[in-house]
């Protein structure tokens, strides 16, 4: 019979990769968002006291989501914090601050080096602006051909007329 591990003869965790914490932290922000909207849609859609009497269960019921809402919120903006802060601790080894990659409303854009490309990387950008020019080119005579048939459907419906 094995005898139970000490603390100095635990394994070590396994190390979470800083961009499965960024995924979790972005399905984080979605579900912040979803019931910021949800708190929204329930207040908006809520009447406010005019002397007509509501349903007492579908305002209980209003009443216990909105109360779940705002209980989840603090709870999920603080995972958000532990997520970033884990984040920032893990790659505070990188070159760039993540300051410089995405900047601040009103800073100042500081110019970026970039390396030069392959010519393979340069032909298949060539390439790939090519067919887009080209099914630009082929949405603009579509769109002309629909307002000529446009045109000549709602002219042909006012003669009728």
């Amino acid at each position: 019979m094995a005898a139970p591990l000490t603390q100095q003869q635990q394994p070590p965790l396994r190390e979470i990769p800083p961009v499965f914490l960024c995924r979790i932290g972005q399905e984080t922000v979605q579900d912040i968002v979803t019931r910021t909207m949800e708190i929204f849609q329930i207040t908006r859609a809520t009447q406010l006291p005019n002397g007509v009497t509501q349903s007492h269960a579908m305002y209980q019921d209003r009443f216990g989501r909105l109360n779940e809402h705002l209980r989840q919120l603090p709870l999920l903006f603080r995972k958000l914090r532990l997520l970033y802060e884990r984040c920032v601790e893990m790659t505070s080894d990188l070159q760039e601050v993540p300051a410089e990659l995405v900047p601040y409303a009103g800073e100042e854009l500081v110019s970026v080096q970039v390396e030069p490309c392959s010519p393979a990387v340069l032909q298949e950008r060539r390439e790939v602006l090519e067919k887009v020019r080209q099914k630009n080119q082929e949405m603009k005579v579509l769109m002309d051909q629909m307002r000529n048939l446009l045109w000549d459907v709602n002219a042909m419906l006012t003669l009728r007329k």
